[in-house]
């Protein structure tokens, strides 16, 4: 078998430690040797299925066992190419800054009249999120925060959220048949949404997103297992790094609410031993569970990072269930707001179909049950705005 080749990453890792003084010599072999550590899992390969159409059992247990998988090669070049081209636009006519509805032209911003929250930002190589009671206090300790070019602007976007309304592209990709299949053959025909969002790491400035476990509501559940909270797949569009990617802790998404600050402690630092980074090419797509330990350090390389990421429940997780009140409302989430939610599953699947005539969609079995159908035009468009006001967030 012919070795995968990844991207070189090496220039960024030498610069990327400078940055840390004292300790440069320290995180430039944590981030190589993270690297080693992370090529030599063996979670990486094709999206397989067998002859039930279940997903791979070996792909299934590598999962299982190490918290996430990266699917090689699954967004094409006209794929990402048109995902580029969104992307550009629309970050042409992101607000001059974090209080504005104006772009740099004047001209109103994307998200000027959106009722959601829409784009988090940070100071450049920041940590807006560590340390703080956002989120639930999930990101229990800030990370090292260099310091940015004298030339940074002053604040720089690091999320967007309810990205599907934005980008036909991004929403076209969330309707992809063989992620959707995988995402069935884990959560079952009945599957939901949960939540879309682009994270975006400009070279030099790109935050960090403390260490964390995603989830709020299924912590002490006499059900909990390890799959209760989904998962994310997180397409890359550019490639993701050892200095630029999500590192993780592989296998903590089985042992429940982690006490993040001790494990720092006991590691000696924010460089957890064990934790590993992605290492992707552009066009691999990762599987990750939402409870395994993961975030990322400041991007101090050369390389962006833009990361189109959506995910997906079990119903069984979500009906029933009051919200943990992160990425909307805290509500309990009825077979009503559900169904609704679950629009832009059917919008996506149409809107897929009118761009790629000859690929077979993916067939989702609750439209079929409830009779419901979609069709993609403006008043879809219409419709899909805000949508992220009912994430099932749980």
């Amino acid at each position: 078998m012919q070795e995968k080749v990844m991207n070189d990453s090496s220039r960024s890792i030498k610069a990327c430690a400078q940055y840390y003084g004292e300790n440069a010599a320290a995180v430039e072999t944590y981030l190589l040797e993270g690297e080693r550590r992370a090529l030599e899992l063996g979670n990486r390969g094709p999206i397989l299925f067998d002859d039930q159409g279940k997903l791979a059992r070996e792909i299934r247990n590598s999962y299982s066992k190490n918290g996430f998988y990266i699917f090689e090669n699954v967004i094409g070049a006209e794929e990402l190419a048109d995902i580029k081209k969104d992307l550009d636009q629309l970050r042409a006519n992101f607000p001059a800054g974090p209080e504005s509805k104006l772009d740099l032209n004047g001209n109103p911003a994307f998200n000027a009249d959106s009722k959601s929250l829409t784009l988090l930002w940070s100071k450049p190589l920041g940590d807006p999120l560590g340390g703080t009671e956002l989120a639930n206090g999930r990101h229990q300790v800030k990370l090292f925060e260099p310091e940015a070019s004298v030339d940074a602007p002053p604040a720089v976007p690091v999320i967007l959220l309810g990205s599907l309304q934005f980008s036909d592209a991004c929403l076209r990709t969330y309707a992809h048949p063989k992620l959707l299949k995988v995402t069935e053959s884990i959560n079952g025909e009945d599957f939901v949404p949960f939540n879309e969002a682009l994270f975006i790491k400009e070279p030099g400035v790109g935050a960090a997103v403390s260490w964390h476990q995603d989830g709020v509501t299924h912590w002490d559940s006499k059900d909990f297992d390890e799959d209760i909270h989904g998962f994310n797949f997180m397409a890359q569009i550019y490639g993701s790094t050892a200095v630029n990617g999500v590192w993780v802790l592989p296998g903590t998404h089985k042992v429940g609410k982690i006490d993040i600050k001790n494990l720092v402690k006991e590691s000696g630092s924010e460089r957890l031993k064990g934790a590993v980074p992605m290492i992707c090419n552009p066009g691999d797509v990762v599987i990750c569970n939402r409870q395994i330990l993961h975030g990322s350090f400041p991007n101090c390389g050369y390389e962006k990072r833009v990361t189109v990421n959506f995910g997906f429940h079990k119903k069984s997780s979500v009906l029933g269930t009051k919200g943990g009140g992160v990425h909307s409302e805290a509500q309990v989430f009825d077979e009503e707001i559900i169904s609704r939610r679950s629009k832009s599953i059917g919008y996506a699947i149409e809107a897929r179909k009118a761009k790629y005539k000859d690929e077979k969609p993916f067939d989702y079995k609750p439209f079929k049950s409830s009779g419901k159908t979609y069709v993609w035009d403006d008043n879809a468009r219409k419709d899909l705005i805000d949508y992220n006001l009912e994430d099932l967030s749980i």
